[in-house]
């Protein structure tokens, strides 16, 4: 017998599939299948996690391409970010030279794993021919007033000498290099993501495809919030304060204002005052906590009075203006006003600092003395000390409080979004560079398209230290004005890699294309994308930049969708121990140690047999191992078994083994069907065709008793039903079986109804709810026969002999549970 050697047959086909261009994809008149794994950054090395992800997405696209679809399944790297940079500094290499040796080297353990990719179609965001039309982008967002920069506080980290988003602070530190991170004021560009918070918002519902706590995390992060803008003028000065609120009908209970420390009106009012050096100290405290930790629930709420007031519009009350932590620049205008007697947060501030509470509503039922609160009451009631409103529902009130201060030019309904302007300039080298220019006569002028792309230089000097690399660049900074042709200077920062990653899925369907971003014909047939594979974590950045630049392109006419992703799909991640692996946990496993041992075939059953795709994996040797028995348990079965069945003809199912093993092969195709296509259960898909196996061994053991074509039939249901899980071992023992074409060009199988429909069925019998015994019955036995059949069995008679029958429940084809006392 052969011996199952993994590492020939993986090699020898792997070889073949790329010669023969097996996975090449064009338009045809067949119905696609747009499959799609997010892309991964070239550090050198797949990891578990890379495995799981690409395997998950490997099986969708090759069971979708048996089922006759023309399916697209492409790979690029997402190749601009920092840790080229460092390299650059650490090892003296440079970071274009770093990256594509990475590449190369991740290319081929891709190839390795036997994805089936069409790789004509691969980009990387780091070549000229894709950064070019990331630039073009650029402009047209520039063009339609969708790009601008301005001067602004930012997360600077001084170790990486770049803008940080907030999402990259941890706990005052950057994630990257766990420096502290402070606040920087930088001229820095934007993209108005937030002229699409509505659509981006509203356009969530149709994303029917996606997990929900993905959307309810997008629903969350824009933050859409209806309510009212309202003008408190600040005492002694002709300053007046705006106020976002959603609770109008609280005006009467403000007690106190806040204003975030970083609001530009702090340093005035408290110029000179005892209070400057308080503010100062405090401001700087602050400036090393995200804005998601000091927002955090369980984070102590801190601030300092100011020393000046602000005048409550309706009633003319002075009321003192605070700073504190957990009011944020970035939301709303800045400033709040504070309503302790029905807000938790304004409350727990109120009774640290001993500021006054003025209950506004009380419950209609007075089941809540309102005058004596020991918690912010923060449901609906009725108007209390609110002068003309007092006797109002509370929701009542809010409307014609909200009308009223619009009347009187107080304030003004509005609507307000917790998502800001997408920051996306960053002082780094290897990213793709800003297509500006500034001129002392024409300003701020945008690179000619024709121009672009506007190459990285290589003179650059990478120090660790100062601004941008590309300020070392003389041939880079100093350009001519596309306008007047006088003297120009470079804009020097680069752009935000989320920029490369929020278009890239639309290139794929046309990589190649010199004269535009993409042929709209082909992004027509392709777009969007039926299935996207990726971790959660991108749920509120990748994913919501992707469908912003989806929508912009769409409404400039370039893209023929409004939204980038059908079906999304979030796996799990890879632990070992307990544990997300990682290097300084010492609980990596190295997926080339694992195919080098037992073959990829193997490591793809592994990673997806052992758990449902949205759910954690924990690692497992012994599993892996079981594994690799199993293929091996495959390999010999078809093997021993290939010259037997090579010349057999067609035969009916006669005994009761025949018929078994039929019922076997198509409830497997019918499972494997139902699994793979609709719910991606792939651990209970590969557990069914294990059950197939099991099935062969017991049925060979009847040796030339064998029906030897329902034998051929189940041997070959197990390389078909296989092969998208383990493509190299199918595919050998496909062409062992004496077929010359690749089994992954093969159609999937349908099941035969008829032959899963059991002619005996087993039942349970059952005293008192527990089993006794099982009997096998045709399956036609209707109720009376089977309550027969099961009183008349010797065993059950001697244990209910002396014992009085109270009923019998019958449940055909099922059980028969004979109640007795």
């Amino acid at each position: 017998m052969a011996k199952y050697d993994f590492s020939t047959i993986e090699t020898k086909w792997q070889k073949r599939w790329e010669e023969d261009k097996i996975f090449q994809t064009i338009e045809d008149e067949k119905e696609k299948y747009y499959v799609l794994e997010m892309f991964p950054y070239p550090s050198g090395k797949l990891h578990m996690g890379h495995v799981r992800n690409y395997s998950i997405g490997d099986v969708i696209a090759r069971f979708k391409k048996m089922k006759g679809y023309n399916v697209l399944h492409p790979m690029g790297w997402d190749s601009f970010g920092l840790p080229a940079e460092n390299a650059a500094i650490k090892h003296g290499i440079h970071p274009n030279k770093w990256t594509w040796e990475n590449i190369e080297e991740m290319r081929e353990q891709l190839k390795q794993l036997g994805i089936s990719y069409d790789w004509d179609r691969e980009v990387a965001t780091c070549h000229p021919d894709y950064y070019k039309w990331t630039q073009w982008i650029f402009l047209q967002l520039y063009k339609n007033g969708l790009a601008y920069k301005k001067n602004y506080a930012v997360n600077w980290c001084p170790s990486c000498e770049t803008v940080l988003a907030n999402e990259q602070v941890v706990g005052g530190y950057c994630e990257r290099c766990d420096s502290v991170v402070g606040k920087k004021e930088l001229d820095q560009w934007y993209f108005k993501i937030t002229d699409y918070a509505d659509k981006l918002l509203e356009d969530i519902e149709m994303l029917e495809g996606w997990p929900e706590k993905v959307k309810i995390m997008q629903k969350n992060w824009i933050g859409k919030s209806v309510g009212a803008e309202v003008e408190f003028k600040i005492e002694n000065t002709d300053k007046v304060l705006n106020v976002f609120t959603t609770r109008p009908d609280t005006i009467y209970g403000v007690t106190y204002m806040v204003l975030a420390p970083e609001h530009p009106y702090v340093t005035e009012l408290t110029l000179g005052s005892e209070y400057e050096q308080k503010v100062l100290d405090f401001k700087n405290k602050l400036q090393h906590l995200s804005e998601i930790e000091r927002t955090a629930t369980n984070v102590e709420k801190e601030g300092l009075f100011t020393g000046r007031y602000a005048i409550n519009p309706l009633n003319d009350k002075k009321i003192p203006i605070y700073i504190a932590n957990y009011v944020l620049m970035d939301y709303g205008t800045g400033a709040i006003m504070a309503v302790p007697a029905h807000d938790e947060r304004d409350f727990d501030f109120a009774k640290k600092y001993n500021i006054e509470i003025i209950p506004v509503i009380k419950p209609k039922d007075d089941r809540v003395d309102v005058n004596h609160l020991t918690e912010a009451y923060t449901n609906e009631g009725v108007m209390v000390n609110s002068e003309r409103f007092d006797g109002l529902d509370s929701k009542e009130a809010l409307v014609q409080m909200s009308d009223y201060l619009g009347e009187e030019g107080l304030g003004k309904k509005t609507i307000n979004f917790r998502l800001r302007d997408w920051l996306i300039s960053r002082q780094r080298y290897w990213g793709t560079p800003i297509p500006i220019v500034y001129c002392d006569k024409c300003g701020t002028v945008p690179v000619p398209e024709d121009e672009l792309p506007l190459k990285l230089p290589t003179d650059v000097v990478f120090s660790g230290k100062g601004e941008s690399p590309l300020t070392t660049s003389e041939a880079f900074m100093h350009t001519t004005c596309p306008k007047c042709g006088g003297t120009a200077r470079r804009e020097t920062d680069t752009m935000d890699t989320f920029v490369d990653s929020s278009w890239y899925f639309l290139r794929y369907a046309d990589p190649t294309n010199k004269e535009k971003v993409f042929d709209f014909d082909k992004a027509k047939y392709w777009m969007d994308v039926d299935q996207y594979i990726g971790g959660v974590e991108h749920a509120i950045l990748h994913l919501l930049y992707a469908r912003f630049f989806t929508k912009v392109l769409h409404e400039l006419g370039h893209c023929p969708v409004t939204e980038p992703f059908k079906n999304l799909l979030t796996q799990g991640m890879v632990l070992k121990d307990g544990t997300k692996m990682s290097k300084s946990k010492g609980n990596v496993v190295s997926p080339a140690e694992i195919i080098e041992k037992y073959g990829a075939d193997t490591a793809r059953i592994f990673i997806l047999f052992a758990a449902p795709p949205e759910r954690d994996l924990e690692w497992s040797d012994t599993a892996v191992e079981g594994c690799y028995r199993f293929l091996n348990r495959v390999w010999r079965v078809i093997d021993e078994c290939k010259d037997f069945v090579r010349d057999a003809k067609a035969k009916d199912a006669q005994t009761k083994e025949d018929k078994q093993l039929k019922y076997m092969t198509h409830t497997t195709i019918r499972k494997l069907t139902e699994d793979v296509e609709g719910r991606f259960n792939f651990n209970t898909a590969i557990s069914a065709i294990m059950e197939l196996v099991n099935e062969i061994y017991k049925y060979k053991e009847l040796g030339d008793d064998c029906n030897k074509d329902l034998l051929k039939e189940a041997l070959e249901t197990v390389i078909v039903l296989l092969a998208p899980f383990a493509p190299h071992i199918t595919e050998e023992l496909w062409h062992n079986m004496g077929y010359s074409e690749s089994v992954h060009n093969k159609m999937w199988p349908t099941y035969d109804k008829a032959a899963i429909v059991k002619d005996e069925v087993q039942v349970v019998i059952q005293i008192n709810g527990k089993v006794k015994d099982k009997i096998e019955v045709s399956a036609s036995t209707n109720k009376n026969e089977l309550e027969k059949e099961a009183l008349s069995n010797p065993k059950i008679i001697a244990m209910i002999e002396g014992k009085q029958i109270i009923k019998v429940i019958v449940v055909p084809k099922k059980l028969v549970n004979i109640v007795v006392k």
